[in-house]
């Protein structure tokens, strides 16, 4: 299984490579926002802009939107907050199921996030990509996401160039090497992300 593991990502950050090379010009994530290709959690005029790098399959990643994201609803609903969520996947699982994220209803988007995060010890409990994939089959099947669409989608070359573009643009704009990664209003939030650091920098930024 570790072994598994070892190449998917291998073969994952190859491909990576191999995109970066063929595109030279990648897309701006500012850019890629106001053309509402990323999920938000709050109003597009609000003053403090986070993003929020995550991995799907990265238990921190899990954590963070289950125990932060919550706690700083009373600054999203205030106007004060937008959350910007960009997709940096570090597996073949998790860059599939950002696909699945793409594939959806961007009202049906925030649940999805929700559910795979609650429920990714189950999900990302296969050995290989393909139970992977079958575990993922079974969320997105309550999401109207049948296995002829399931397919459709985690082989979207449009779809997969714009997760991997938005990736290599992260790292060379942020210098992104790790999940989860905070942004706020442009600058990359130092030390830990929980909340108590992240309020420090809203509260400063009000």
């Amino acid at each position: 299984m570790i072994k598994n593991n070892i190449q998917n990502k291998l073969i994952f950050l190859i491909k990576i490579l191999l995109i970066s090379l063929f595109f030279s010009i990648s897309i701006n994530a500012s850019e890629q926002n106001a053309k509402g290709e990323f999920i938000t959690f709050g109003t597009n005029n609000a003053p403090i802009k986070i993003k929020v790098f995550s991995s799907l399959t990265c238990p921190h990643c899990a954590d963070f939107h289950i125990k932060v994201i919550p706690k700083l609803k009373g600054y999203v609903d205030a106007g004060k907050v937008q959350i910007i969520f960009i997709d940096f996947p570090l597996d073949q699982a998790a860059f599939n199921a950002s696909k699945l994220l793409h594939c959806l209803d961007n009202k049906k988007q925030m649940k999805f996030l929700d559910s795979i995060y609650e429920n990714q010890k189950e999900w990302v409990s296969g050995s290989t990509i393909d139970q992977i994939n079958n575990n993922l089959k079974k969320i997105v099947k309550s999401f109207g996401i049948d296995e002829v669409e399931f397919d459709k989608c985690v082989n979207n070359d449009v779809i997969s160039d714009k997760i991997l573009n938005g990736r290599i643009d992260a790292h060379k704009k942020y210098s992104i090497d790790s999940t989860p990664t905070v942004v706020i209003n442009e600058k990359k939030l130092t030390g830990p992300s929980n909340f108590k650091n992240i309020k420090k920098k809203i509260e400063k930024n009000i």
